[in-house]
C-alpha cells in the first residue's frame, strides 16, 4: 500500500477489497431506455460563457474538448461535499481537479497525456501570489538566456514554419528550463502563448486551439507585421499576469495527487467519495494531433504515438471503460456517485450508442453502481472537434450511484 498524502492511499494492483461480508440493498432499477427517452435538462447557465467569471487558472492553456468550469462546479457541488475525495482518471485540462480543489475537496487526478500532466500540476500547484510567480519566471528566463543557441537545422521543418528564427530560439531555450519538474506553472503559461494570430502570442498567424498556419488568410506580403520577431519575455510576463487576474486561493492548502498513467495501470485510492470524469471522445477528437506543437516543446525527443488508441479504437475504448468500472466497483464509497461526461454524436432524439455502450459495460463490470439519471447538454460549435465539427454535438452526463 502506498501513502500519497493524509487520508489518500493506493492499493497495489491488482488487490481487491474483500466484499463477502458486505450487504448492499438493491433498489428498484431504472433502465437506460427509460432514462434516455426523457433525460434531465441542464440549467440555463451551462450555455453561458464562464470566461469572465471563472478562476483564471482555468485559462492557462487551451485544450481540445475541455469541460466548462461551470459544469464541473455544479456536478462537484451536487454530488460531493466539502472534504470529500474526488477522483478524475481522465483529467485532461484539469478542470474538474481545479474546481474540486476550489470547492474544498481533496483531489486524485490522472491522465495519460504529458500535456495534461503539465496543466493539472500547473493549476493545482500555482505560486501563491503574482509576485512569487513573476520572480520564478525571471529566474527561469535568466537561465534560459544563458543557454547556448539551439541548432535550428535539427528542429523539424513543420515546427520551424510557425516561428521567426529568433523567437524559436528563445522558445526552445525557455522550454528546456521550464520542462524541469516543479516548473509546471511556467511551462503551462508558455504553452498557452505558443500559437495564435494575436500579437501577444509567439507564432506567426495560427489557430489558437489546433496548430495550423493561417498564411492564406494573412499572406506575409500583405501582413508583414505579423511575421516579425516576437520576444518571449514580455509576452510570458503578460500571460502570467492574466493568470492571476481572478486567481482564487481556496485551493492553496488542499490535498491533491496527480498520476500520468494509462487507466489500465492506474492505482486508484483505496476508497473515495466521488468520481467525476470525461472519458476520451472516441473517433471525434484527436488529442495528440491537435496538441502536436505543444507536445513537441514538452518533449521534442519523444517517440510516443501522438494519439491514444482509446480515442481511435472501439475495443481499446471499451477496455479502458471496463477497467475503470472494475476499479470503481469496490473503491467508491457506498452512496457515492460516479459521473461520466460522455461526448456524443446526435442520433435523432435518442442518445447515441456510446452512452448506451458505456452503461452496458458499467452494468457488467460495476454491478454495485446503478444508473441514477442522465443529463443532456448540447455543445456549441466552438467546443467541437476541428475536423469533425458535425460529429460531437452533445454531452450526456451519466450519473451512477453506489448501492
Amino acid at each position: 500500500m502506498q501513502i500519497l498524502s493524509k487520508n489518500i492511499f493506493l492499493l497495489d494492483e491488482p488487490t481487491e477489497i474483500p466484499h463477502k461480508n458486505f450487504v448492499f440493498p438493491i433498489p428498484e432499477t431504472i433502465s437506460f431506455e427509460q432514462l434516455s427517452t426523457c433525460p434531465k435538462l441542464p440549467p440555463n447557465h451551462w450555455q453561458q460563457s464562464c470566461v469572465h467569471s471563472e478562476c483564471t487558472l482555468h485559462q492557462l492553456s487551451p485544450y481540445i474538448g475541455k469541460l466548462k468550469s461551470s459544469i464541473s462546479h455544479d456536478l462537484i457541488q451536487t454530488y460531493s461535499k466539502r472534504g470529500d475525495l474526488v477522483v478524475d482518471p481522465f483529467s485532461g485540462s484539469g478542470t474538474v481537479p481545479l474546481e474540486a480543489a476550489l470547492l474544498g475537496r481533496r483531489v486524485f487526478a490522472a491522465d495519460i497525456s504529458p500535456y495534461a500532466r503539465i496543466l493539472n500540476r500547473a493549476k493545482l500547484s500555482a505560486p501563491q501570489s503574482l509576485e512569487e510567480a513573476l520572480n520564478s519566471a525571471e529566474i527561469i528566463l535568466s537561465k534560459a538566456e544563458n543557454q547556448p543557441d539551439p541548432d535550428l537545422n535539427k528542429v523539424p521543418g513543420w515546427v520551424q514554419k510557425f516561428f521567426h528564427p529568433l523567437t524559436l530560439k528563445e522558445a526552445i531555450k525557455f522550454a528546456l528550463e521550464a520542462r524541469k519538474k516543479g516548473n509546471e506553472f511556467l511551462m503551462a503559461c508558455f504553452l498557452g502563448i505558443l500559437h495564435h494570430e494575436r500579437p501577444g502570442f509567439l507564432s506567426f498567424p495560427a489557430s489558437h486551439l489546433v496548430p495550423y498556419l493561417r498564411d492564406r488568410k494573412y499572406p506575409p506580403q500583405e501582413y508583414p507585421e505579423l511575421y516579425v520577431y516576437r520576444e518571449l519575455r514580455p509576452r510570458l510576463i503578460a500571460k502570467i499576469k492574466r493568470a492571476y487576474k481572478r486567481k482564487i486561493d481556496a485551493h492553496s492548502n488542499m490535498e491533491w495527487t496527480f498520476r500520468q498513467s494509462k487507466i489500465e495501470k492506474l492505482s486508484f485510492p483505496v476508497t473515495f467519495d466521488c468520481l467525476i470524469t470525461s472519458p476520451p471522445y472516441m473517433n471525434t477528437l484527436d488529442y495528440g494531433r491537435d496538441n502536436r506543437l505543444r507536445l513537441w516543446f514538452i518533449d521534442p525527443n519523444s517517440n510516443r504515438e501522438i494519439d491514444n488508441p482509446v480515442t481511435k479504437e472501439k475495443e481499446a475504448f471499451q477496455r479502458a471503460i471496463a477497467c475503470m468500472a472494475q476499479k470503481i466497483n469496490f473503491r467508491l464509497k457506498k452512496g457515492g456517485y460516479c459521473i461520466l461526461v460522455v461526448g456524443e454524436r446526435l442520433s435523432g432524439s435518442r442518445l447515441s450508442s456510446l452512452s448506451e455502450n458505456i452503461c452496458q459495460i458499467m452494468e457488467k463490470k460495476a454491478p454495485r453502481l446503478l444508473l441514477y439519471s442522465i443529463i443532456k447538454d448540447y455543445i456549441p460549435d466552438i467546443r467541437r472537434s476541428r475536423r469533425n465539427c458535425k460529429a460531437t454535438k452533445a454531452e450526456h452526463i451519466l450519473v451512477f450511484q453506489r448501492h
